[in-house]
């Protein structure tokens, strides 16, 4: 790996902890010597992407990704656009919904409205979602292109619980499944009492830049519920697809894109 990707893979692993690390904790965490950790984190630091605490000499994410997020936001503004959908969908499901953004090659979570219920599914922000083992991750492979299809289940797909369906045969199935029906089911297939709907959010090509999930406790969704979920997940999707793009850019691509998904 090149010393850039090294640099960003050590950014990204200090991303997902919800503590402050220490060097040999990076180290540890990115595979590296301490001395070659150390020199990555000077340099991450110089250009403000990474920050030392003064007195504990703990890193944590500086301010420069923050500033990117917003000029990205500003010019593309899929969050903004999106959150008053998801916003939507969590009060007329009660159930948590999460948004998803496929970036860097992953489908992470980057936005999440919580259920109104004590008993409910807790989503993270940043939270990567396993192409075969997520509702999200399905809807997205489901319209992808055949060639990041076969490369997403190219790779040894990971058993999260005891339901995470793991063979490409099975996999390839259930998507098949999503296009027909228009929305994906996950079945525990990331934690166990936990299922989740979800449907693609697409560009004007038919192909996914991400998607929205409903997601519940496994004894609120019984098979009805789900189906009435999934109608509602792909419609929202639909609603912040032509919000984003426009309708008219959308019109003359939907066919044509579950044709080929």
């Amino acid at each position: 790996m090149s010393t850039v990707g090294k640099a960003l893979s050590l950014l990204d692993k200090l991303s997902q902890l919800n503590a402050e690390p220490g060097l040999t904790d990076v180290a540890r965490l990115c595979d590296l010597d301490k001395a070659t950790a150390r020199r990555l984190l000077v340099e991450l630091e110089k250009h403000g992407f990474v920050e030392q605490d003064p007195v504990t000499r703990k890193y944590r994410i500086g301010s420069a990704p923050v500033r990117l997020a917003r000029i990205r936001e500003a010019r593309y503004p899929f969050l903004r656009i999106a959150i008053p959908f998801v916003k939507d969908l969590a009060e007329t499901s009660e159930e948590t919904v999460h948004l998803s953004e496929f970036v860097g090659g992953r489908l992470s979570t980057i936005h999440v409205e919580d259920s109104p219920r004590a008993h409910r599914v807790i989503v993270e922000i940043g939270t990567p979602l396993p192409f075969h083992a997520t509702a999200s991750g399905l809807a997205f492979l489901a319209y992808c292109g055949k060639e990041q299809l076969d490369a997403a289940l190219s790779r040894p797909l990971e058993a999260f619980t005891d339901h995470t369906v793991t063979e490409v045969s099975a996999v390839r199935r259930m998507l098949a499944e999503t296009v027909e029906r228009g929305f994906s089911i996950s079945d525990q297939g990331l934690e166990s009492g936990v299922v989740s709907t979800a449907a693609p959010i697409r560009s004007p090509t038919g192909l996914p830049i991400g998607a929205i999930a409903i997601a519940a406790p496994l004894v609120r969704a019984n098979a009805t519920t789900l189906h009435d979920f999934g109608a509602i997940v792909s419609a929202t999707a639909k609603r912040i697809s032509e919000k984003y793009y426009g309708s008219e850019r959308l019109a003359g691509t939907r066919t044509q894109a579950k044709g080929t998904g």
